[in-house]
């Protein structure tokens, strides 16, 4: 079985809040009256989690609107479960897989013990129903979670189930009318959902909707009606191994072609990513990492902040769990289980990134294991720039010291004693020049670091004394 995903008017699978008067950032297939269709989707977030009993889904969206005008509905295979899930599961997996681009490694400025050295940087871095509708569908299950009142629809008759949404509060946009005909025609059911009477926006949180078997489709086509130009969507999938698009493009980008510019404290990895796309019609994927990662290193943030402040109890809480009512703690640790639910002490993320051209959402996306099971790293490591920082000029009485007097510009080197590396988060970072001049004295690299070269000063004083003392006894 595979979990289809509607997208587009009709929406993915997991709805966040985060500010009514904010406007729809990924409303997905959020179904809204016409004067709120000047909102559209920019950016969406979703996670798979694949394994050989089910797959479930995990999406972030954004919404702004009256209550009352929020509906959401989803094409699936069979009946699924649904639940609730949180905004801090996809903080913790930005966090633990984001691409962190490595500076070059700057050699220190050659000094004859003169006051200087190397440039430093900073890090940036429900209830069964089956009762036949009397329109022609029919209603396998009915369940509120959350804030949600939700339910499962089955229908041969595309006009049917466009009629018994609109009869039920949802605004079914035209142009997807016939869309929704082509999932009919092929066998689809759908879930709908929409906010329970009397919850606001600030009620909603993301949801998760979990089919057996494992598998993943990505129903692209109904995200057209919703977008612009382009949508951008980060797709995480956490399973057994690497992922990558079996029906579209994809792409990475070699290190090897990422130069760092000195003046901006950024690399070119944007404008590489950026360039890639447009070559390929804005209809490819590029995979931006796939490493295996700790379980904890999503578990720890969630489980650090307390579940009432991400979470929200389901049905009667009081009631306890047989009456279908979880507390938010337990729905936390259901979210958890869900994700994680074999114990495995390490999963294997990979992260995907697309701005997909409104011509690339005309065929759903399919998703298979890679042919090379090998990791790509999330860190970038560059090793050419421009505009590499100069070192001062060395004052030319560092002579006297017994060194050079020749300045020199600071170079890439990656040998022993080098300056570290600069860590910078994403594509950008800071960077500070702490150089100097004079003959002061500092340590040599390598060394024990407790002899100075004032040391050898003073023992020059000592033996000109000397000599002087004897030559006054010799006169």
């Amino acid at each position: 079985m595979r979990l289809h995903v509607l997208l587009g008017a009709l929406g993915l699978g997991v709805l966040s809040i985060a500010a009514l008067a904010k406007p729809a950032q990924a409303c997905g297939g959020c179904f809204q009256p016409p004067s709120q269709s000047g909102d559209v989707i920019t950016d969406e977030k979703m996670i798979f989690r694949v394994t050989p009993q089910a797959t479930t889904l995990y999406d972030e969206i954004e919404y702004s609107g009256s209550p009352q005008s929020f509906g959401w509905v989803l094409p699936i295979r069979g009946q699924v479960t649904v639940g609730l899930s949180s905004d801090a599961m996809f903080q913790a997996f930005e966090q633990a897989t984001a691409t962190t681009i490595v500076a070059p490694y700057l050699a220190p400025c050659p000094s004859c013990g003169c006051a200087g050295g190397a440039f430093g940087g900073s890090s940036g871095s429900g209830s069964g129903g089956g009762e036949a509708d009397a329109g022609g569908v029919t209603v396998i299950s009915q369940q509120t979670v959350g804030p949600y009142d939700t339910v499962q629809l089955q229908s041969t008759d595309p006009n049917a189930l466009n009629n018994w949404l609109a009869a039920n509060g949802y605004v079914v946009p035209t142009g997807f009318q016939s869309v929704i005909g082509q999932y009919v025609s092929e066998g689809f059911d759908f879930l709908a959902l929409k906010l329970a009477p009397g919850q606001g926006v600030s009620a909603m949180r993301p949801v998760r909707v979990t089919t057996p078997g494992a598998g993943l489709s990505l129903p692209l086509r109904m995200v057209a009606a919703g977008t612009g130009a382009t949508v951008g969507v980060t797709l995480w999938i956490v399973a057994d191994g690497r992922y990558e698009p079996a029906n579209m493009k994809s792409f990475t980008i070699d290190p090897a072609t990422l130069v760092w510019d000195w003046n901006t404290n950024e690399s070119n990895y944007t404008t590489l990513r950026q360039a890639q796309e447009q070559a390929l019609n804005f209809s490819a994927w590029q995979i931006e990492s796939s490493i295996q990662i700790s379980p904890y290193q999503v578990e720890g943030p969630i489980l650090s902040q307390s579940a009432d402040t991400n979470y929200l109890p389901t049905g009667d809480a009081d009631a306890g769990g047989d009456a279908g009512g979880q507390t938010a703690d337990e729905v936390q640790q259901q979210d958890l289980m869900t994700m994680f639910p074999d114990g495995q002490s390490e999963v294997w993320v990979t992260r995907m990134r697309s701005d997909l051209a409104h011509a690339a959402l005309a065929n759903d996306l399919v998703v298979q294991a890679s042919a090379d099971q090998t990791q790509l790293s999330n860190t970038y490591q560059v090793q050419m720039s421009i505009n590499a920082p100069s070192c001062p000029p060395t004052p030319p009485n560092c002579e006297q010291c017994g060194g050079s007097s020749s300045g020199s510009s600071g170079a890439i080197g990656s040998s022993s004693g080098a300056s570290p590396p600069f860590l910078f988060g994403g594509t950008g970072g800071s960077n500070s020049n702490s150089g100097g001049s004079g003959c002061a004295a500092a340590p040599e690299q390598g060394g024990k670091g407790g002899g100075t070269n004032i040391e050898l000063v003073l023992a020059g004083i000592v033996a000109a004394s000397i000599l002087v003392k004897r030559g006054r006894r010799r006169s």
